[in-house]
């Protein structure tokens, strides 16, 4: 049996352990999986030093989202310490004015006590047109939101509102890397993630059709088995 390869994830905004449940027992088998706690901290640099600090000495290293951008900024502190990097429904480049504002406009929401108004504004943006009415993705949504908490969810925003152009990085990557995007993610669409793919030599880009925002959820078997084989490479 070949060595085994630690593997951490990285969850997104507001979501917890949970978004990667059903990847879990297959990427196992190839070492020990550990999930981030990216609720500590309200900076990209503090919330990677975080998982830096818990993390194994080398890692394979997936980003989900936001978990994308935190994954980026591990490597800017520490890319000598990441062994493979796969990004899912993600995005290189800083926050732009109106994604910004959408930011805010949520956070005055969640502080007015309407966090339930927020959430239900953006269900139709995490998930393909065929799935709103789908319960049990829209469940474990909400109980990721409980998972991870007002305070945790405000700290994340001023993160990534504040973030950098992570763009400059890609250029010098040289470890085996995966990008992974839904065809009809309105988040972070298949142009971020065909511009990252085109910035980072050797990469390879997956599309996956009739898909939103929340790949991991909505199209557990594909991402799963893009993962498998992006550890066995």
């Amino acid at each position: 049996m070949e060595a085994a390869v630690p593997v951490v994830m990285v969850p997104g905004l507001n979501c917890s352990a949970r978004v990667y449940a059903p990847q879990l027992p297959a990427l196992w088998q190839f070492g020990p999986v550990q999930i981030a706690d990216h609720r500590r901290g309200n900076s990209m640099a503090l919330i990677a030093k975080s998982i830096l600090d818990a993390a194994p000495p080398r890692f394979a290293l997936v980003g989900f989202s936001m978990g994308g951008y935190i994954s980026l900024e591990i490597l800017r502190q520490a890319k000598e310490r990441v062994l493979k990097l796969a990004l899912i429904d993600t995005a290189a480049a800083a926050d732009r004015p109106d994604q910004t504002a959408k930011r805010q406009a949520s956070i005055a929401l969640t502080r007015e006590g309407k966090s339930a108004e927020r959430e239900e504004a953006l269900w139709p943006l995490l998930v393909h047109e065929s799935r709103l009415k789908d319960e049990t993705v829209r469940a474990v949504v909400k109980e990721m939101h409980q998972d991870t908490g007002t305070e945790a969810y405000l700290n994340q925003q001023n993160a990534i509102m504040n973030r950098a152009d992570s763009r400059p990085l890609l250029k010098d990557m040289k470890m085996k890397t995966l990008i992974v995007v839904g065809d009809s993610d309105q988040l972070t669409p298949p142009p971020a993630a065909k511009e990252m793919h085109e910035l980072v030599t050797g990469s390879r880009l997956d599309v996956i059709p009739n898909c939103g925002h929340m790949s991991t959820l909505e199209r557990p078997d594909r991402v799963t088995k893009l993962l498998v084989e992006w550890l066995a490479e």
